[in-house]
Formats: C-alpha cells, structure tokens, sequence
C-alpha cells in the first residue's frame, strides 16, 4: 500500500537503476556460444539502442563457474523496461538470437536477473577510449537484516567509508540497492582493479586504516551489525566489454 510515509514526491527525478544478468555455463560450447552473441550481436545492438553503461565480465572466483554476467546502466526504470521490446525488434539482432539457442545442448545452463537502483552518492560510469587492457572486477553484496539497517549501511558508506576507501586505493564504480532479486534488502557494489596486487595491496590498507575500525565500531555500537551476510566474486573485463 501507498501512503504519504513512502509515496514519492511528484517532482522526483527518476533514479537511475542497472540491470545485472548472469548466465551460468557449463563446460563445452556455451562460453564460446555466449561470447559470439554478445560481442557480434547484443552490445552492438545495444549501443544502437541505449547510452547507458555496458560492462561485460567473466567469473574469475565465483560460486558457479564458468559464468559471465552483464550489467546495464539506464537513466530509469522505465528506460530499463522498454528496452527488451526494442531488442526484440531489432532484425538483425533476432536472428543472431535464433542461431544462439540452436545446438545440441542449450546456450546457458540458467540466468538471473536483478534490478538494481543506484544509491544517491554513485558516481557516474564512464567509457574510457584510452584503456586497452581489461580490468579486474570485484562484486560485492552485503545483506542486512532489516531495511532500517540497510538504510544505515548506505549512510556509513556515503559518509567515511567512501573517503576511506579512495585513500585505500578501494575506488568503487557503483553502488546499488536491489529492488527486485535474492538476498535482500541488500547494497551491491563494484570495484576495478588493475590487477590482482592491485587489489590485495588496496584492501589491506582499508582493513589496517585506524578510522575505519573506529567508524565500524561506531556502526555497530548505534546500528547493530548491519551487514549479517556478505557475498564477494572476482571477474574481469571479457575484451568486447564497452568499458573495460
């Protein structure tokens, strides 16, 4: 039900939200099935159809694997769902879909799907035509036990945790709440690395930071412990990711 509590305001900017689908694979022809749809298909039907972010990755650590997920950016929801009807229409893109799906085994073993709204103090994604080699990509999500609690977490990261973490070398690209997919309510986010190094080097010096542990103990002494579950993969850029 809707009331005046959580009605929106009428003059509300749409939120931005991104759409984050992964296709669970099997070892045989998927991975190579699913590669030549997107890079010759999808992406560039997407960047026909919508100028929103498009990044590409394949599972490095991940609990099922092989697997490659594809984040969306869109300026609303309603962008979002028109999308699909557009794709849909896209001649040249259905027949490259059609001839995805034919085979002797099908062309992904399962997907999911989740709608994610981009927290107030994400930064915008940007293309760099410069970079050549692809990145390293941490996913992160942190489940919390109750929508007040996750409402506390996006404040701690919107206050220090941010500033704590760009002196750490931690320099996240996005930062999402799930309105519609598993482990919710939730706050989804994801960090480039260059490299491997890169990424130990940066999180040890979070974890070491001496205002971090003071701000974590703050959060939990008013909070209590507001992220319960939290679920990490490593993935990288597959080369025709958009941004790499």
């Amino acid at each position: 039900m809707v009331t005046a509590a959580n009605a929106a305001p009428a003059a509300e900017k749409p939120k931005r939200v991104f759409l984050l689908e992964q296709f669970f694979l099997k070892n045989g022809t998927q991975r190579a099935r699913i590669d030549d749809y997107l890079s010759q298909g999808s992406i560039p039907a997407l960047s026909r159809l919508q100028s929103g972010p498009v990044i590409v990755l394949e599972a490095l650590v991940a609990a099922h694997m092989p697997q490659v997920a594809v984040i969306l950016g869109f300026d609303s929801a309603a962008q979002c769902f028109g999308l699909r009807p557009k794709l849909k229409a896209d001649k040249t893109l259905s027949g490259l879909f059609e001839a995805w799906e034919r085979g002797d085994e099908p062309p992904y073993e399962h997907c999911s799907v989740s709608l994610l709204e981009a927290a107030d103090y994400c930064p915008e994604i940007k293309a760099d035509p410069a970079r050549k080699a692809p990145r390293i990509f941490e996913l992160r999500t942190y489940h919390s036990p109750t929508w007040r609690q996750l409402a506390a977490l996006h404040e701690r990261f919107a206050g220090p945790e941010i500033r704590i973490f760009h002196r750490s070398g931690v320099r996240p690209i996005l930062y999402t709440s799930t309105l519609a997919g598993q482990m919710m309510p939730n706050l989804t986010y994801l960090i480039p690395f260059d490299n491997l190094a890169e990424r130990e080097k940066a999180w040890a010096a979070f974890g070491a930071d001496p205002e971090w542990v003071k701000v974590r103990k703050e959060s939990i002494d008013k909070h209590g412990q507001i992220s319960s579950v939290m679920q990490m993969s490593l993935w990288r850029a597959t080369p025709y990711s958009p941004i790499k």
